[in-house]
């Protein structure tokens, strides 16, 4: 079926053929085969090419989709509040933050603006980010705050802080699983006879199922993802909180544990595609002009944390993750007469929070390691269904 989404321009036809070619000789040079995490990988982060990597707007209203921080500065003066509070509260926690994957710099921005104004900035704000685009623009957006913020190439192997990671886990490449007659196979990429990119499955001996409940007893046909890139980007970010003297992880994005990720009627999978802020499934749509992402295993990456030192403090709704943390009475800051203000901050909040919009579908998933996690933020959690 053809997909009826705006045309991209010229450059961005020429740049998307680019990378069609790339993929189409790594292809050949495998033999005809590569895994989709592979695939998904050199769509995402080719260099000068790839989505993350290429020059093409990606977040709010001229991008592809919008996150959190592009709905309201709610959001990051949210986090900013609680990360101030962990820190004050555990002395073994550095007053140091890190952000993995920071996007436009606009939730760094509001994070920084919010402790300036509490007199409570941190004497390091670290940002690992692998795409020089979005690094540069960072820089800009955070130039008012000079030297205090800092850029890293990889996560450190020990940190002490509060770390933020939003939507970052959603971003790594997947492996795609599909119960065959004969057991699980693994659906990768090829090209069809006139070049096209198409899914191709093939039997592969490392296929990490043991990642899904009760994968024998799925049906035929059924399609899922599985995540070793992210479940090893946890095991390391856990040895570097347990390695630490003291940390707590923000993890907020969208996904499922365990139990109602591989549900029998969810046998397509969660694989989406972004285009110009419309969803769709198609992930050879113009490969390096959309964004390629898959819901969570909050499940997996809980278990990964623990079996390398961290412990798990809090998983639950966005909604109530950022009820608790005080984002009403932020809003409260600002009166309800002042409705020129006040309203595009509640707008934004309900956004956040309602069941309807991000509040349920997203999740936040927060692990450490000596550290003084608040009993308010233990409100309606949710760690016994991981």
């Amino acid at each position: 079926m053809q997909l009826q989404l705006p045309e991209p321009g010229a450059d961005a036809q020429q740049a998307s053929h680019t990378l069609q070619q790339l993929i189409a000789g790594e292809i050949a040079a495998a033999g005809g085969w590569i895994s989709f995490q592979r695939y998904m990988e050199l769509a995402l982060y080719a260099p000068q090419v790839g989505y993350y990597s290429g020059g093409s707007a990606k977040l709010g209203k001229d991008g592809d989709f919008t996150t959190a921080p592009e709905i309201s500065p709610l959001f990051g003066a949210t986090l900013a509040h609680l990360a101030a509070e962990v820190i004050a509260a555990s002395p073994a926690v550095d007053n140091v933050l890190l952000e993995f994957g920071a996007g436009t710099g606009k939730l760094a921005r509001d994070i920084l603006t919010e402790l300036q104004a509490r007199d409570q900035l941190p004497d390091r704000y670290f940002i690992v980010e692998i795409s020089a685009q979005l690094r540069a623009r960072q820089q800009q957006t955070l130039a008012a705050f000079g030297g205090r913020v800092e850029w890293l190439d990889t996560l450190p192997e020990r940190f002490s802080g509060v770390v933020v990671g939003n939507e970052v886990l959603d971003a790594m490449p997947v492996r795609l699983a599909v119960k065959g007659a004969d057991g699980w196979v693994e659906r990768g990429v090829v090209c069809d006879a006139n070049g096209r990119l198409q899914f191709g499955d093939r039997v592969v001996a490392d296929l990490p199922v043991a990642q899904i409940p009760d994968a024998d007893t799925l049906p035929q046909g059924y399609l899922t993802e599985l995540a070793p890139v992210a479940i090893a980007f946890m095991r390391t970010l856990a040895r570097m909180v347990a390695a630490g003297s003291g940390a707590a992880v923000i993890l907020p994005d969208y996904g499922f544990p365990a139990a109602e990720y591989y549900l029998p009627d969810r046998d397509q999978g969660t694989l989406m595609c972004h285009y110009r802020h419309h969803a769709h499934t198609d992930p050879f749509y113009w490969p390096g002009l959309q964004d390629l992402t898959a819901h969570v295993d909050f499940t997996a990456m809980a278990v990964a944390a623990v079996e390398e030192g961290a412990e798990v403090l809090a998983y639950t709704s966005q909604g109530a993750f950022l009820l608790n943390a005080g984002i009403g009475e932020l809003l409260l800051r600002t009166s309800p007469e002042d409705s020129m203000r006040y309203l595009p901050l509640a707008n934004g909040m309900q956004k956040l929070i309602s069941p309807a919009e991000m509040g349920e579908l997203f999740k936040v998933l927060a692990i450490g390691k000596n550290v003084q996690w608040p009993q308010r933020m233990l409100r309606h959690d949710r760690t016994h269904r991981l």
